[in-house]
C-alpha cells in the first residue's frame, strides 16, 4: 500500500510524538518530531510562556513540509506537529501535497492531567489553553480525520490507520 505522508496533529498533550513514532514504527515508515524543527528562538520562547507568533512559525512549518517530502528509501513519513491553524497545514502542504493530517483530540481535563505529568518538555501546561483557542479543527475540504486519543496509545495508532486507509 501505498501511503501518504502522514501529520498526526493537536495541541500540546493529545500524545502526537507517541502515536506518531508508534504508527511509523508500524507502517514500516520514517518518525519525525517537528518539535526538533524549531529553531532555537522559538524553543527559547514556548518555554518562557510565550505563545510563537505566525513570523515565528513560518520557517519551521516550511521545515516541516521538507521533512514529510524527504522519504527514506521509500518508506512512509509520520511527523508530530501541531499544526493547529489551517493556514498552518496549507503552509506544509504547499511543500507535501499528499500530506494526510490526523487531528488528536481529548477533553481539556485530559489533557491538562497529560502535560502536568510530563517532565523535561519545554512546552508548559499554562500554555493548553492558548492552543485550545488556536486550534481549528480540519475543515471537510482538507485531506485528514480526526482522531480521539481515549484508550491506549496502540488503540489509538489503529483508529489512525484505519482512517488513513480508507481516507
Amino acid at each position: 500500500m501505498d501511503l501518504p505522508p502522514i501529520v498526526v496533529m493537536g495541541v500540546s498533550g493529545a500524545g502526537k510524538s507517541t502515536v506518531a513514532a508508534a504508527l511509523a514504527q508500524r507502517i514500516g515508515g520514517v518518525f519525525v518530531d517537528a518539535d526538533d524543527l524549531h529553531p532555537a528562538s522559538n524553543v527559547h520562547k514556548m518555554s518562557s510562556g510565550i505563545p510563537l507568533t505566525d513570523e515565528d512559525r513560518a520557517p519551521w512549518l516550511d521545515a516541516v513540509g521538507k521533512a514529510l517530502r524527504s522519504s527514506v528509501a521509500g518508506r512512509p513519513v509520520v511527523v508530530a506537529c501541531s499544526a493547529l491553524k489551517r493556514k498552518y497545514r496549507e503552509r506544509i502542504r504547499a511543500e507535501a501535497p499528499r500530506a494526510f493530517f490526523v487531528l488528536l483530540t481529548g477533553t481539556r481535563d485530559e489533557l491538562e492531567r497529560r502535560l502536568l505529568a510530563r517532565k523535561g518538555h519545554f512546552m508548559p501546561p499554562s500554555l493548553l489553553d492558548s492552543q485550545l483557542a488556536t486550534l481549528e479543527p480540519l475543515a471537510s475540504a482538507e485531506r485528514g480525520a480526526t482522531v480521539n486519543i481515549h484508550g491506549d496509545p496502540a488503540a489509538v495508532v489503529s483508529r489512525v490507520l484505519d482512517a488513513v486507509e480508507h481516507e
